[in-house]
């Protein structure tokens, strides 16, 4: 998940798509938050990305009830530059008699809050209801609420110990057991990181605090900045100085290799679930291309979202990640492990460098067409041994060319090489390790402990490199 937190004010949209062919038995849910900025509401507008990303989770289907909403609209000023608006939807029970037996048993189990003025009761989807000024655990004040997502909601608390003044991020998690037991795994998952790792060198978001509180799981987060890809939406997606992909993605390869080196693959990692620790940026005028663009100034990050995350002794599910991040062998349903989540690190890199997304579709076999587009045919043996044996002919991609998709993969992909923006060196070793982690076979492709030592990462500044224990393993 993403927690966002802007200088003067938050807004926080948080989305959940679902993706085709989804394994309806996987207990992780995979939970798609995506920010928009107070200050670039237009432009926000304007850059409407072509394909909408999916989420790979359980899917929600709603139940009705006889509950009667009420919207209050609350506004906060951010600098004379924005405002932020949130909605708080007030649940309170119709004029009449008649009650449902389900409600009935939530009213009788529920008492106040903990302020001593709200009724502890759930919405129809399962929501925790709760006002601005609401107190949970005992310790912790609602502010507002950042965003909302099939899982549950994120909102901004204050936490009332010490001096009362820290702000955290807290995701209330819904009162249904799927997702409660989806929420359980989450915190198992973040209490071995923390355990292994509790300075946090490691790059991962750090557990602050987990509770239930009448049935809901709530977990505690620092806040943090936007995500790369708000970031990068914001800034028209314009994408990012070579040298801050190049600060961005050795952060991103130690913070995946630790979770390896843990018996972890995170089976969802993707630009929004990567956030920079603070997003303050600068702007800077582009003469060249006659626009402002905005330079985060500290690109130092944190890896999010472990809703799915899965240890190597786990049930692992046939389909995992969200599509463009996908990886072959697992949509070829081959089996996955750790190098899944190389290839998405190797599609996350060249998003950061191009700033849009190499592999832009719904559709496996239009994405295997794609990936044969891009970086050549799809090997024999995996075509031979793979379960989607609709997808191949003789051992080779069932594909026409001459279809509007075909056309459409022939306009819209080029070999991976053609996509560089320059001749140079750097420019060079870099489209060289994403070539690396791109290799068809997983057996074959980069491990991140050797990507870390590639070339392309020599000109780090000597105050970027983070020297960690290398001896993770329990």
């Amino acid at each position: 998940m993403r927690l966002i937190q802007f200088n003067s004010g938050l807004c926080v949209i948080l989305k959940d798509v679902h993706s085709g062919g989804i394994n309806q038995n996987n207990i992780h849910s995979n939970n798609c938050l995506t920010s928009c900025s107070n200050n670039n509401t237009n432009n926000n507008n304007n850059n409407t990305r072509i394909f909408q990303r999916n989420c790979y989770h359980p899917h929600h289907h709603s139940s009705t009830s006889s509950i009667t909403t009420t919207t209050s609209t609350i506004s906060t000023k951010s600098n004379g530059s924005g405002t932020y608006h949130a909605k708080i939807q007030q649940k309170t029970p119709p004029v009449s008699n008649t009650v449902t037996n389900t409600y009935k048993t939530v009213e009788s189990r529920r008492d106040k809050s903990d302020s001593g003025h709200v009724n502890i009761r759930d919405d129809e989807e399962g929501h925790l209801i709760y006002v601005p000024g609401d107190i949970l655990h005992h310790r912790y004040e609602i502010r507002r609420t950042l965003g909302e997502g099939t899982f549950g909601k994120v909102v901004e608390v204050r936490d009332l110990r010490d001096d009362g003044n820290t702000r955290l991020a807290l995701k209330i998690i819904k009162n249904v057991e799927k997702y409660r037991e989806a929420a359980r795994l989450e915190i198992n998952v973040l209490k071995t990181i923390r355990e292994k790792d509790p300075d946090g060198l490691n790059l991962c978001v750090t557990l602050l605090d987990s509770f239930d509180y009448y049935g809901h799981m709530c977990i505690a987060f620092d806040m943090l900045g936007l995500s790369v890809f708000d970031f990068l939406k914001e800034n028209n997606y314009i994408p990012y100085p070579l040298d801050q992909v190049r600060h961005i993605s050795y952060q991103l390869c130690l913070a995946v290799k630790y979770l390896h080196e843990t018996a972890l693959t995170h089976t969802d990692l993707k630009p929004e679930n990567i956030l920079f620790v603070n997003s303050d940026y600068s702007m800077v005028y582009n003469h060249r291309k006659r626009r402002d663009e905005r330079i985060v100034r500290r690109t130092d990050i944190k890896v999010i979202d472990f809703g799915s995350a899965t240890f190597d002794w786990e049930h692992h599910s046939t389909i995992v990640s969200t599509r463009h991040y996908r990886a072959p062998e697992v949509i070829l349903e081959l089996g996955w492990s750790q190098p899944c989540d190389v290839w998405s690190v190797g599609c996350i890199l060249f998003e950061l460098y191009l700033g849009f997304t190499l592999f832009q579709t719904h559709d496996n076999k239009e994405h295997l067409a794609m990936m044969e587009r891009i970086l050549g045919p799809i090997p024999y043996r995996m075509a031979k041994q793979s379960k989607k044996t609709k997808y191949f002919y003789h051992g080779r991609l069932d594909w026409d060319e001459r279809s509007s998709a075909g056309r459409y993969v022939r306009d819209n992909c080029k070999p991976i090489r053609r996509y560089m923006m320059s001749e140079e060196q750097d420019h060079q070793q870099l489209f060289e390790l994403i070539e690396k982690m791109l290799e068809y076979d997983p057996k074959r492709r980069i491990t991140l402990n050797e990507a870390l030592r590639h070339p392309f990462f020599e000109k780090l500044l000597p105050e970027q490199r983070i020297a960690v224990n290398n001896e993770t393993k329990s």
